[in-house]
Order: C-alpha cells, then sequence, then structure tokens
C-alpha cells in the first residue's frame, strides 16, 4: 500500500480530523510541512501478505484512504492471499475497494521449513522492481511473518523508511526471531502494549521513534454493533445454531517442532469430536506442516462430520461476530490471545505459540497438550463462560493515532537509523512531544446527593470533570453512570488521555471482588445486591473496579496524599455521613465480609442518640453533618440558633454550617454541641489507636478543619501514653473519593505488566 501526506496548509479539515488531530501542535506540523516541502504527499507502501495481517492493515488502509489531500495510496499483494487452497482471499481486498496495484505469487509450494526459505528468497527477487516503479516514502509493514521479513529486507535495503506494525511482542515459535528482525530493519514502530514499548526500548530503539497506539484491528472490534449476527452464525454452523454454544477452532503447526504440533492437532480434533459441539474449523496458515494438518482433517472426517464446518477463510467482519457469540475459541491463534478478549470469550491457548503473550483472564493456557482428556478437561471449563471484555490490547482509537504519527514524519531528517543503547530512559510514558498521552483513569464518584465521573491523570490531576444529581432510582442511576462513563471515555481521546479503566467510589458495604454493591446507606435509594463491574465493563470495553467510598478516601491518601509511603494509617471522612478506611502494612484492609472500617459506627456512648444505622451512641450519632443539622434545627426551633451577625431567608433550610457559623459567633449552646461531637470523634480516633496503632490519623471531608483540634485533645487526655504520639493531620485532598476511585485503576494497571 502506497500512501502520501502532503505537508502544505490543506483546507479546513474535516470532523475526524479535527477530533483526532486538535491536539497536534501547530507549530511542529507546520515546520513538518515546510521540511518535506509543500503539495507533497507522504507515499507509504504497504503489502498484505495473508488474511491475519490484513484484518490488522484494514483499518489503517481505510484511514489513509479516507484522507486523501494528505496521503496517496498503492496496494501490493502478495503470500497466501493468491493461492487457491487458501481462499484466494485478495478477493476481500478488492471487495474493500481497494485498488491493488500489484500481485505477487511468492508462496513455493511445499512441506517443510526449506519451501519458507524458498518463498522469502523468491519474494526478494520480485520485490525491488515493484518498490522501484513505486518509490514510496515509507512502507508499512506488519507481524513477524516470512513474508514480512523480505519486505523489511527489500525496504530497507533500497533505502525505504519502514513502519513496523506490532513490534516488541514475545511468542513461541520462529516468529519471535522474525518480529524482532523486522525490528532492527525498521525506522518506526507502532506497538500495541506497553511491555511492547518497553521490550522495544530494551532494545535499543529510538523512543522517540514508538508510538504506543494499541492495536488497528481493536478500532473494529470495538466498534462492531451487528445486530444481524445470528444470520452470520447460521451462514457458517447452520441454522439449528445458538449463540454461545458453538465452538471456533484455528490451530497452526509450530514451525520448530512439527511433528509435535501435528500430533496435539489430533488430539485437539479428537477432543473436538468427543465434545459434541457444533464447531467451525479454519485451514491453518501457510507454514511448514499446514499440508499435513489439512491431511488430519481429512483422515478424521472433518469437513463430511456433521458436528463440523471447516472452511479456508471467513471475511473478518464476520469472523469478529462468530468469535463474539462463541461458547469457546480454541487454538494457537494470535487471535485467540488478542482479538478475542474483545468480547469476554472463552479461549483455550494449546501449546507454546504464543508463549510470552500477554492474555486477558479469559485465556485458559494447555501448554502441554499431550493427551485428549487434558484438552477435553480444559473444553468442559471453559465451554459457555462470559469473561469480562478486555482491553489490554486497544482502545478503538490506534488509527487516529497512526495517521498523527505519519503526519509527523519528517523526511528531511537522516535514513540512517539510531540506537540508544543502555541507559534505558527511566520514564515509561508516552513522550513524543506531539503525540503525547497520560495514562489515566476514568473514576465515578456516587454520592447521596451528586454522581460525579472524572477522567484522572497518572499524578492525580482532574483532567475533566462531570457532575449531575445522582436520580433515585436504579434503572435511571445506572442509565445515567453508563452515558457519562461514555462521554467521558469519548473525550479523553480529544484530552490525549489513555484510559486504563474504570474506579467506582460508592456508599455502602462493597464486594471489592466482584464488583458488587451489597448494601447501601439509607441516603442512596434502590442500591443494594447490584452488580456495577458488568455493565460499565460491557459497555466501555475496559476492567473495572468497585469498593466503598471510605476505603477509595484511604487509597487516594496512600497514593496522592499525606498517606504516601506510610505503612499504617487510618482515614476518616467527615460529612454527610462518618466513614474511612485503614492502611495496614501499606494494605488497605476489607475484612473477612467487606465491613473493615466502618468507623462511623463505633459506639462511643451507651445511651446516646439514635443513630441511621438502628444502633444508639455511633460517632455518626454525634459528628456527622446530618447529626449537627438535626442539632441546629432544634435549637433553631427555640430560637436559640440566630446570634448577632447571623441572618436567614424564610425558605433557607437550617444547615450543620449555620451551628458552625452560630458557634464562632459567640452562641454558646452551638458551640456546646461543637464540642461534644469533636469529643465523640475523638474518643472514636482513641479506639482505633488501641486497636490498630496506627502512626498517622488522616480527617477528611468538609468538617475536619473543625475537629482537628479537638480530636488532638480527647488523645491527649484518653490514649494510651504509647500511642499519643501519632500524628492527626487534616487531607489536603480536594476529591479524595474521585482520586480514590482513580487510584483503584492506576495502581493495579501499573502494579502489572499491562
Amino acid at each position: 500500500l502506497l500512501v502520501r501526506v502532503p505537508c502544505c496548509v490543506s483546507p479546513p479539515p474535516p470532523l475526524f480530523q479535527e477530533v483526532y488531530f486538535k491536539n497536534l501542535s501547530k507549530q511542529k506540523q507546520k515546520e513538518v510541512m515546510e521540511k518535506n516541502g509543500n503539495n507533497h504527499k507522504l507515499r507509504v507502501c504497504v503489502a498484505t501478505c495473508n488474511r491475519a495481517d490484513y484484518s490488522k492493515l484494514a483499518p489503517i488502509m481505510f484511514g489513509i484512504k479516507a484522507e486523501p489531500q494528505f496521503f496517496e495510496l498503492d496496494v501490493v499483494v502478495l503470500g497466501s492471499h493468491l493461492i487457491d487452497d487458501y481462499g484466494n482471499t485478495y478477493r476481500m481486498i478488492e471487495q474493500d475497494d481497494f485498488d491493488i496495484h500489484t500481485r505477487l505469487h511468492t508462496i513455493v509450494r511445499g512441506e517443510d521449513e526449506a519451501a519458507m526459505v524458498e518463498s522469502v528468497g523468491l519474494a526478494l527477487v520480485k520485490l525491488p522492481d515493484v518498490l522501484n516503479r513505486l518509490k514510496p516514502d515509507i512502507m508499512i509493514v506488519h507481524g513477524d511473518r516470512f513474508d514480512a521479513l523480505a519486505l523489511a529486507t527489500s525496504a530497507a535495503l533500497m533505502n525505504i523508511r519502514i513502519l513496523h506494525i506490532e513490534g516488541g511482542e514475545v511468542s513461541g515459535t520462529i516468529d519471535d526471531s522474525i518480529r524482532h528482525a523486522i525490528t532492527k530493519l525498521a525506522h518506526y514502530h507502532v506497538c500495541c502494549t506497553r511491555s511492547a514499548e518497553q521490550h522495544l526500548i530494551a532494545m535499543c530503539e529510538d523512543h522517540d521513534r514508538i508510538l504506543l497506539a494499541g492495536c488497528p484491528s481493536y478500532d473494529k472490534l470495538l466498534s462492531a454493533k451487528n445486530k444481524d449476527y445470528m444470520s452470520i452464525i447460521r451462514m457458517w454452523l447452520g441454522d439449528d445454531v445458538k449463540t454461545r454454544d458453538y465452538i471456533v477452532a484455528l490451530q497452526h503447526p509450530v514451525t520448530t517442532d512439527i511433528k509435535h504440533s501435528i500430533k496435539m492437532f489430533e488430539l485437539t480434533l479428537d477432543a473436538l469430536i468427543s465434545f459434541n459441539k457444533r464447531t467451525l474449523v479454519l485451514f491453518p496458515n501457510v507454514d511448514a506442516g499446514d499440508k499435513e494438518m489439512v491431511r488430519v482433517m481429512r483422515k478424521k472426517g472433518i469437513e463430511h462430520h456433521p458436528n463440523f464446518r471447516a472452511v479456508k477463510h471467513v471475511p473478518f467482519d464476520q469472523f469478529i461476530q462468530l468469535v463474539a457469540h462463541a461458547g469457546c475459541m480454541i487454538g494457537n491463534s494470535s487471535c485467540g490471545v488478542r482479538e478475542v478478549g474483545a468480547f469476554g470469550t472463552p479461549v483455550i491457548n494449546l501449546g507454546t505459540r504464543q508463549t510470552g503473550r500477554e492474555t486477558g483472564e479469559n485465556v485458559l493456557h494447555v501448554r502441554d497438550a499431550d493427551t485428549q482428556d487434558k484438552i477435553l478437561h480444559a473444553l468442559q471449563l471453559q465451554f459457555g463462560k462470559q469473561y469480562p471484555c478486555s482491553k489490554i490490547y486497544g482502545d478503538g482509537n490506534a488509527v487516529p493515532r497512526i495517521l498523527k504519527f505519519l503526519k509527523s514524519i519528517d523526511l528531511k531528517e537522516p535514513l540512517q537509523k539510531k540506537f540508544c543503547f543502555p541507559p534505558v530512559k527511566d520514564n515509561i510514558s508516552q513522550d513524543i512531544d506531539h503525540i503525547l498521552e497520560t495514562q489515566s483513569a476514568l473514576a465515578v464518584d456516587l454520592g447521596g446527593t451528586n454522581l460525579r465521573v472524572a477522567i484522572v491523570s497518572m499524578k492525580g490531576e482532574i483532567v475533566k470533570k462531570y457532575t449531575q444529581l445522582n436520580p433515585k432510582t436504579y434503572e435511571d442511576r445506572l442509565e445515567l453512570i453508563l452515558r457519562m462513563c461514555v462521554e467521558a471515555a469519548s473525550e479523553a481521546v480529544n484530552v490525549n488521555c489513555r484510559i486504563l479503566g474504570v474506579g467506582i467510589s460508592t456508599g455502602g458495604r462493597v464486594n471489592p471482588r466482584e464488583g458488587i454493591v451489597l448494601h447501601s446507606t439509607k441516603l442512596i435509594q434502590e442500591w443494594s445486591s447490584v452488580d456495577l463491574r458488568t455493565p460499565v465493563s460491557d459497555a466501555l470495553h475496559l476492567p473495572v473496579w468497585v469498593d466503598n467510598d471510605g476505603n477509595c478516601a484511604a487509597l487516594a491518601e496512600r497514593k496522592f496524599g499525606h498517606g504516601k509511603g506510610i505503612e499504617n494509617f487510618v482515614t476518616l471522612i467527615t460529612g454527610t455521613g462518618i466513614g474511612g478506611g485503614i492502611i495496614h502494612q501499606h494494605e488497605l484492609i476489607h475484612g473477612s465480609s467487606f465491613c473493615a472500617a466502618e468507623l462511623g459506627h463505633i459506639v462511643v456512648s451507651l445511651d446516646g442518640p439514635e443513630c441511621l444505622c438502628g444502633s444508639q451512641g455511633c460517632i455518626e450519632a454525634y459528628a456527622s453533618g446530618i447529626a449537627l443539622q438535626r442539632e441546629a434545627k432544634k435549637l433553631h426551633d427555640e430560637d436559640l440558633l440566630l446570634v448577632e451577625g447571623m441572618s436567614m431567608k424564610k425558605e433557607e433550610v437550617v444547615s450543620a454550617a449555620h451551628l458552625i457559623q452560630a458557634a464562632k459567633l459567640g452562641n454558646t449552646k452551638a458551640d456546646s454541641i461543637l464540642r461534644t461531637a469533636g469529643t465523640a470523634l475523638g474518643l472514636g480516633v482513641v479506639n482505633i489507636l488501641h486497636t490498630m496503632n496506627p502512626s498517622l490519623v488522616i480527617l477528611s471531608g468538609v468538617l475536619a478543619s473543625h475537629y482537628v483540634n479537638a480530636v488532638k485533645d480527647v488523645i491527649n487526655r484518653q490514649a494510651l501514653s504509647s500511642v499519643k504520639t501519632v500524628d492527626v493531620v487534616v487531607s489536603n485532598l480536594a476529591d479524595p473519593a474521585l482520586l480514590g476511585a482513580a487510584s483503584l485503576v492506576l495502581d493495579y494497571t501499573t502494579r502489572r505488566i499491562y
């Protein structure tokens, strides 16, 4: 494929460009345009070798074709695309309305490793003539196939810049060696995951020429909403098949151990026959050993078996729908560990071909599939399950990033590659100055009054915040959460933020392992036994974490506030209610039934005022905003609240703020109520000190500054001498609930390889 990018000032860009490219520095873009020459279009050659790489290249091709004022596109087709045994898949390129500039027959028929070598040699003989005619500015090469190695070698030797897609990844077989060889030949790199980016940096590639974009196929996967998927399923598997009640099988030979991979394929087919479910079997790739695998299929009668459908090729749009609604996918294709995770479809990965790939929780690995029973047991474990959707390999916005990256290439820069030898840069974030993206979380705070959603950066900066009144019913509330999250996720692209996941802070008792609100506070109605993780994850195709608002406040302090680096501390929220969280040995305590740190319900008096929980004498019954409002109303009803300097309108609702104001202006009764509240809170803190012995107590919330001195006084009077040295401070975080919800995501996704 050939692409040209004009580097002159163009007419007003269409909406597509405005949305995705407006963050590109205008000055930088102008400089690149001037260097490359006015009215010049960047010429990019992209050659596609097989059905798999076309599924990744097609979204880029469509993006290039949509911007003729920037690009010119030529398509070169070679490899198995042109072989009848593999479905003549070049036809799908024509059906997508791409003009094929050149067809190169490069596959040498054979069943051993020598045929692959000869195919590379044949491609090397034919490609120079094509590249001489096309004279591209840049060639896009995908993946790790032997055909791609021939493409990269030809382009490098002919001084053509190379953009390599999906470099830096790790898998089994000879593919690893080919992929890394192409990396060393390539001038620019587009990778799909953070770990792939780190591998490229460790391989001494220039960090400024690496783009972490995600997998281009995810742009299509995450936008696939074909409601007529049943017609596709029936077309390929029969009229009597139901969703989640069939299997997709795709297995390729492992070229470094052909005999073992053939044996494994036999065992897989035997297990599938025994499992007795309708199965779509796709023919393997063109590799040494592929013909033997086809013979095994025919020997076992797969093509005529009533439960099986054997096909050479399925168009990618239809393949998406088939795997999205399958009961299971089995084999050793990279599609199983990469693309299928976007739908949460169960996958059984057989053998070593994908060893080292990052996978979602939907993948069950059977590394040593040496018996039929082992594979059959894996089918019994996986079939029919539904896992959370995973976006490890992309967020649906790869193509806009790649097009922006192409436009930034300065053709006047020296062609010779520069390698960045150790030490490697410590900064793992994207630092290409015109494509800078910030790792971020989508944070949701579900309060008694408001529902807030924010984009929060790794440094705790709230990039964008949305606020709505919290609806009273479950249906309206969930609908609003999804709508606000989708809006925020879309806006994240505009502000150059990469959303790693969604964190939700909510009142009540929460099971964080399942993402379920078990019991709600009385402030949030219709909010018990609510599964929050599933609908949000399904809508956004992102991992989701849920926790109690008090726990989130503690996490916020641990990551962004006074608790940073502190091994043991307690956070107390003083607001409408009283809540909190406990950090012990740097970890959050949830308790055996997720009821730990209900600090507002520590009893400090046996005959105290009634609490909303039904008990008496809780801290919350004395020191919460609701308790202070209750006492303020009593004073107001007795005309004992207002003092000189205060005034209230008739329609104004009496609140805790009025009580605090009255106390400051000399109202002794109001002052006495506040002192009692502070004493109750202080006694609760003393109980916490005697139980947990933290080194720090953080008071958070709107009332914290009014209570801090009273709490310190009670500690000095009532606490054991061994705990009196504890520090008591007021939080300096403006939005602890949102920041805590964000830290649920950021701590997890940066602690693991993501």
